[in-house]
């Protein structure tokens, strides 16, 4: 169910059960994520990554048709059900926010409960004016089983993330670039190459120091501002001895454009 495509230094996964919305949560979804993620947090070469769904939606979030049949990782005894979600569909959360590279969430279309806290798990996040994002589980008697009470919050705030989950409404990708949730619309035509437009200057950077910002970005959200100047001073003196770091000095003082190896 999941595509990978890479091009140069950009990687891009895409969620391919489209006849039924990309739901997530099927038999071996979280060990093709672990997999994939696995093999770009090793590949320094990878600098980026771009994440979409087929056809035209993101991702419908959970397989309605497995609950409904109380199948697959929704069927089974309560701690069987809870061992489901903890090591498949957790497995999918956990290995998209362990990306130590950025992630560009190209939201296509629907984005809805899991699917929409997948997207949420992003750095980045643009939409399609046809996109449309909502955390609907207690219309179904569930309760967000993916984290998305931790995940939302952090992105939209605390009251617009509690008029999502306690209505349960829809909100269209206009209203989402006004609350946060994505940084930019786009028309359905042009989502992928703004995505890719963005993914190839994130590429371009410096990738160890690509990869130890998102890593001081992340640690910030937890940390006090003195333990924020600490990681940032120790991060710094490593990345001053990089040959990346003269070759950013250099391009700067010749007026070119930088070219970073890695070194």
């Amino acid at each position: 169910m999941l595509q990978i495509d890479r091009n140069e230094h950009v990687t891009t996964l895409t969620l391919n059960r489209p006849d039924i919305m990309n739901p997530l949560g099927a038999k071996g979804d979280g060990d093709a994520f672990a997999e994939a993620c696995d093999a770009i947090n090793s590949d320094l070469d990878v600098r980026c990554v771009i994440l979409t769904g087929a056809g035209k939606a993101f991702s419908a979030g959970g397989d309605i048709k497995a609950m409904k049949e109380r199948s697959g990782t929704f069927g089974g005894t309560p701690p069987g059900i809870s061992d489901g979600y903890r090591d498949n569909i957790h497995k999918v959360l956990r290995s998209l926010y362990g990306l130590r590279v950025p992630l560009i969430a190209a939201v296509n279309g629907a984005a809805i409960g899991l699917g929409c806290d997948v997207a949420c798990l992003a750095d980045i996040r643009i939409a399609s004016q046809k996109a449309r994002f909502g955390v609907t589980f207690l219309k179904l008697g569930i309760v967000p089983g993916d984290g998305g009470t931790w995940i939302l919050p952090r992105v939209i705030g605390e009251a617009r993330a509690a008029e999502l989950f306690y209505t349960g409404d829809l909100i269209d990708a206009q209203t989402a670039l006004e609350w946060g949730l994505v940084s930019r619309v786009a028309a359905p035509e042009d989502l992928m190459a703004e995505a890719q437009s963005i993914a190839a200057k994130v590429a371009a950077m410096p990738p160890h120091a690509l990869r130890h910002a998102k890593n001081l970005m992340r640690q910030g959200r937890s940390t006090s501002y003195d333990t924020a100047l600490e990681m940032a001073a120790n991060t710094q003196a490593l990345m001053h001895l990089t040959s990346d770091h003269m070759e950013g000095i250099d391009a700067l003082l010749e007026k070119r454009t930088p070219v970073f190896k890695g070194d």
